[in-house]
């Protein structure tokens, strides 16, 4: 499987997921908006909407992100260094990634389970809350394995080594 065609599928797949929620979120807003202060009627469990919705909107992100190589790093040391240490630093920076990511895709697995045996639901629309936590863990645990398997492959882009 090539870096294109996975790029491809991720941006097909989780960017249109993304892009579908996005504009939920906004046409969402704007009928809240509109109903509270131009009828007075604000919509009902629009804010709990709005909280599900971020929630997978982010958690759908974290993949491309992680493929991508877009998440937040702190490189002064990275580009003073020689060759071989870059490439220890890369190992640690996905070997790192990859473990958080796990441990975080493994409490949203057991906190999606806890979810599922309390019957947690939303307050004003009763949608159930464990499908979302077990949506994280499986988003956590998916940019875990690409942020590994980039590494394996010597797909990883070093920064600040132009």
């Amino acid at each position: 499987m090539t870096d294109a065609f996975l790029r491809r599928v991720l941006d097909f797949s989780l960017g249109s997921c993304c892009a579908l929620m996005l504009t939920g979120l906004v046409a969402l807003t704007v009928a809240d908006v509109i109903g509270r202060y131009v009828l007075n009627a604000p919509l009902p469990g629009a804010f709990e909407l709005t909280e599900l919705m971020l929630g997978a909107l982010v958690f759908s992100a974290l993949p491309i992100a992680t493929f991508s190589e877009e998440h937040v790093e702190i490189d002064m040391a990275f580009v003073i260094s020689p060759a071989p240490v870059k490439t220890v630093m890369l190992w640690i920076r996905s070997f790192v990634s990859a473990v958080t990511l796990w441990v975080i895709s493994w409490r949203l697995v057991v906190h999606g389970l806890r979810l599922a045996e309390d019957g947690a639901a939303t307050n004003a629309l009763s949608i159930p809350l464990a499908p979302f936590g077990w949506f994280a863990a499986v988003m956590a645990a998916l940019s875990g394995t690409i942020a590994l398997a980039r590494q394996l492959t010597n797909k990883t882009q070093p920064r600040g080594s132009d």
